[in-house]
């Protein structure tokens, strides 16, 4: 069986739609847990720190990626390396390994920039991703983004 290259791309003009309407394949729970990529972009493009992507599985499109780099107060991210804002899977590809995927060839990418730790937070809940956080080995620092608790991945270790 193929193994799909899990692999990131810049949003284009061409493209930018196509991640917009992803957030429309996740369930009315999961749409509750994370931002719809539509105001991720807006977000992005109004932010220093931004660096966004879409995740491809070969040629299929089949999330988006947010990251923030260093603190800034004006954007709300209070944290001094760099923070995983968004992840998001489209709904029919979930279940499949592309975001663990997605994670392991982001990791490879900030280690080779000497990056050393990975912070984000999630809402937590049935629907929520905090399990899968856990299980790629980010642990709970303790702090908070409002209700959202904090984790931290140590690229190090």
């Amino acid at each position: 069986m193929h193994d799909p290259d899990v692999h990131f791309k810049r949003i284009t003009a061409a493209t930018v739609l196509d991640v917009c309407k992803l957030s429309q394949t996740l369930s009315d729970e999961q749409r509750k847990m994370v931002a719809d990529n539509a105001v991720s972009l807006a977000q992005a493009a109004y932010s220093d720190g931004a660096w966004v992507r879409a995740i491809y599985a070969d040629s299929d499109l089949v999330g988006f990626i947010m990251l923030h780099l260093g603190s800034d107060y004006d954007d709300g991210i209070d944290c001094p390396g760099v923070f995983l804002w968004r992840l998001m899977i489209a709904g029919p590809f979930q279940g499949k390994g592309y975001g663990a995927r997605a994670i392991h060839r982001l990791l490879a990418h900030l280690r080779s920039m000497g990056v050393r730790e990975l912070y984000t937070c999630c809402e937590t809940g049935p629907a929520g991703p905090e399990g899968f956080y856990r299980r790629l080995g980010f642990e709970p620092t303790g702090d908070c983004y409002g209700d959202q608790p904090e984790y931290v991945l140590r690229l190090d270790e």
